[in-house]
């Protein structure tokens, strides 16, 4: 049994998903440290310089050597600009299902690029390495990223009760420290038939806000940043 992802890259019309490089240090470094990711995920803060060239470079690939899942640095096609990360992770080999986290750059947001990168993973999923079923999970006030669960077809299955953790700060308050405060979870799933029956309806229009789906990750100790970022 095949217990690794191909190292690929995956196009769309506008993106490029591909492996992380060195290259990508600088801009990953800025994005994590926006106040959408630090609120909704649990990515160090502040997110060095040295936590990111330890995921461009190292982490990120054992993502996928190890087996645990495959890491996405989303590009746009045109300019190669770092657009965010799609990352699968929990990956279980046997039952052919595992779990989407991403994260979308501050100056990328609106535009549709966490469904449509987070879609283009899916199809290449089922696809082509015949997986059965994708989760996310998102957390119960981050509206952003449950509208690309629903954009990209994923059905809600229910609610974990008190199971993660995001970060606030004083109200109108840019200043100050982030303290941690537990919420719920919503669960999504997608299925190779829900993508099918999305394609019959014409239902993905391709807008989309920027989304934290909690699971990915950016950093060297395997910290969830998601959405919970997503």
């Amino acid at each position: 049994m095949t217990t690794t992802f191909p190292d690929v890259t995956i196009s769309t019309d506008r993106l490029v998903l591909r492996p992380f490089e060195g290259e990508d240090v600088n801009a990953l470094a800025e994005m994590m440290n926006d106040e959408h990711v630090i609120a909704w995920t649990s990515a160090p803060h502040p997110y060095t310089r040295a936590d990111a060239h330890a995921w461009a470079t190292v982490d990120s690939h054992a993502e996928r050597t190890e087996g645990r899942g495959i890491v996405f640095a989303v590009t746009e096609f045109l300019t190669q600009r770092l657009v965010g990360i799609v990352h699968l992770k929990n990956t279980n080999w046997r039952t052919r299902s595992t779990e989407v986290g991403y994260v979308t750059a501050p100056w990328a947001r609106g535009e549709g690029y966490a469904s449509e990168s987070v879609l283009a993973v899916a199809q290449w999923l089922f696809d082509d390495q015949r997986f059965e079923r994708l989760e996310l999970r998102t957390a119960a006030d981050n509206t952003a990223s449950q509208q690309v669960a629903q954009k990209i077809g994923c059905i809600s299955e229910g609610v974990l009760r008190n199971a993660w953790l995001v970060r606030t700060r004083p109200e109108n308050g840019t200043e100050g420290s982030w303290t941690e405060t537990r919420t719920d979870l919503i669960v999504w799933s997608l299925l190779p038939e829900d993508i099918e029956d999305m394609a019959d309806s014409d239902g993905y229009n391709g807008q989309d806000d920027y989304g934290y789906g909690r699971g990915a990750q950016a950093g060297a100790s395997g910290y969830a940043v998601g959405a919970d970022w997503s």
